[in-house]
């Protein structure tokens, strides 16, 4: 079975040709370089359309293959630009009809995760990937990749093009901005945005366009801009690795291209016992053999359409692909025998504190991120972190005694709890009592919530069930805020990783966890502002199809 893809999502036009065996037989690119500005989805698309036919003609030369040893053709079904999308999928169909093959749309993101895997051996990874276009922390549960973590505004490389064209640097201006942080002198203090395991880099962009404006080197600015932006992509990831114990992280995607976060994801991965992945670079940007390579795994599958129902989905989310290829590995994150756990920015260790059962949270060195960055979010978190837990207990909100601050080391030695992680717990819990849980976890949101209190990391890793009361941990990312907001993002970030890791109890999960919160100050106000924040995501589920 001899598959063709056709890429065609942004600026970049792709032709690959992939047996059934994962034997990339050719793959041919053509990208739009505009002598100015951005990528026009008008001009994406003329481009798509003169460049098609002849990749199609270098892909069979490259593969020594005429075209009528083609089988199956497969095309970028979305996420991405509309224009170019419908250019794409014209073009399949026409060649499916004349070949009288069967033709099959695929998703993008999960092109890159699924070359990535080809090309590398990975087996079940947690995924970062990072494009113009995108940017998501993506691993499997219950039989979807699940979107653990997205940019909440832009993708990282639209923040880079962007920042780059502003300051009179070119298209595309990821490499130019990486070349120019090469010889930065010092480091310039920006917004880091990190909420649970989302991001936000527009008001990362803003401050740094300020900066540069205001007289700081523009070296200085380009150096800050990828450190600040980098390390907030490195935290996001290991966050989730962290959550889901699985132990492979793969790199994928155009921004992969950047060696900076190239060496900081791999620097992670082994600080977090993982083993690193990323394709040979022609892999990692928009490519047709990752097309071709999806179209394999789709049919072999019976998941191929008919030409009436090869609609394009603009917004095209990862999550709503079936990939019923993919199976959970039995490898499992494996930590040393000192560490009882091991977090995102943390490492708990048992200890015993004047004759009682101690854990240490430690927040150690991430020699990923530079000093000037490090040390700021280690200090403002742990000290964050001491004073919410305090504040949580007189809201009434169970939380772990604090026996002492160790404030050179960055660490709380704090009271054990002896319980079990919800996350565990509700493996093997009836429904009936995830029910009777999640109505407790909204009850006790909403006092801290009533007090002014955002836990900023709402997830099941972060709560334990004591003698059936629901003890909270793990405050570092939280916050004092009254602001209807911030109390909508706090609750939509605990939605998405519960839909991550629980999804088929999601959503009665969630829908407990909001009945528990009625008792919340405003809490009409704030229901509806979740659904707002969640309207805002770049790919909603509910998309309109189009020809």
């Amino acid at each position: 079975m001899i598959c063709i893809g056709i890429e065609g999502t942004a600026e970049k036009t792709g032709v690959g040709i992939v047996d059934s065996d994962g034997g990339i037989l050719a793959s041919c690119g053509n990208p739009l370089i505009p002598e100015s500005g951005g990528i026009h989805p008008r001009e994406a698309a003329e481009h798509h359309a003169a460049a098609i036919v002849p990749l199609i003609k270098d892909a069979l030369k490259e593969s020594k293959l005429n075209i009528d040893d083609i089988d199956l053709v497969a095309f970028s079904r979305g996420p991405g630009l509309g224009p170019g999308l419908r250019t794409t999928a014209t073009a399949a169909r026409s060649l499916a009809l004349s070949l009288n093959v069967p033709i099959v749309g695929v998703n993008h993101c999960i092109g890159h995760v699924e070359i990535g895997k080809l090309t590398t051996g990975a087996e079940d990874p947690v995924s970062l990937y990072v494009s113009g276009g995108n940017t998501q922390v993506i691993a499997f549960e219950s039989e979807r990749y699940r979107v653990f973590g997205e940019t909440l505004d832009i993708a990282i490389g639209n923040c880079l093009d962007q920042f780059a064209r502003d300051v009179g640097l070119g298209h595309p201006g990821g490499p130019e901005v990486e070349k120019l942080a090469g010889k930065a002198k010092e480091y310039i203090k920006l917004p880091y945005a990190v909420k649970g395991m989302d991001l936000s880099f527009s008001g990362l962009l803003t401050a740094a366009l300020r900066k540069y404006e205001g007289g700081s080197p523009l070296s200085d600015v380009c150096y800050s801009l990828q450190e600040t932006a980098f390390s907030m992509l490195v935290e996001v990831t290991e966050r989730a690795l962290a959550h889901t114990k699985k132990r492979e992280v793969l790199l994928c995607g155009g921004v992969a291209a950047n060696s900076r976060l190239r060496e900081m994801v791999s620097i992670m991965a082994e600080e977090h016992f993982a083993e690193f992945y990323m394709p040979p670079m022609k892999y990692c940007g928009d490519n047709g053999a990752m097309i071709a390579w999806m179209g394999q795994l789709m049919y072999k599958y019976g998941l191929t359409q008919q030409i009436e129902d090869t609609t394009v989905i603009q917004k095209y989310r990862t999550d709503q692909v079936d990939v019923p290829w993919m199976h959970k590995s039995k490898k499992h994150l494996v930590l040393p025998g000192k560490i009882a756990e091991k977090g995102a920015e943390a490492n708990i260790y048992t200890d015993n504190w004047l004759n009682h059962e101690a854990f240490v949270k430690q927040r150690i060195p991430k020699s990923y991120r530079i000093p000037e960055i490090d040390h700021r979010l280690r200090k403002k978190r742990t000290k964050k972190e001491a004073k919410l837990l305090g504040e949580a207990k007189m809201c009434d909100v169970k939380t772990p005694l604090i026996y002492d601050i160790n404030r050179k080391e960055h660490a709380l030695v704090l009271e054990k709890i002896e319980g079990k992680i919800i996350k565990d717990v509700f493996e093997d819990a009836s429904l009936d009592e995830i029910k009777v849980i999640s109505r407790k976890i909204g009850e006790n949101i909403a006092k801290l919530h009533n007090c002014g209190i955002i836990h900023g990391d709402l997830t099941t890793s972060n709560l334990i069930l004591e003698d059936n009361d629901v003890v909270f941990i793990d405050f570092g990312l939280g916050k004092n805020s009254d602001l209807v907001e911030d109390k909508g993002v706090d609750l939509l970030v605990f939605k998405k990783a519960i839909s991550g890791i629980h999804y088929k109890i999601a959503d009665l999960c969630f829908t407990e966890i909001l009945k528990g919160y009625e008792t919340a100050d405003d809490y009409e106000e704030i229901a509806e502002k979740i659904d707002e924040i969640e309207g805002r995501r770049r790919y909603t589920v509910n998309n309109t199809e189009q020809k």
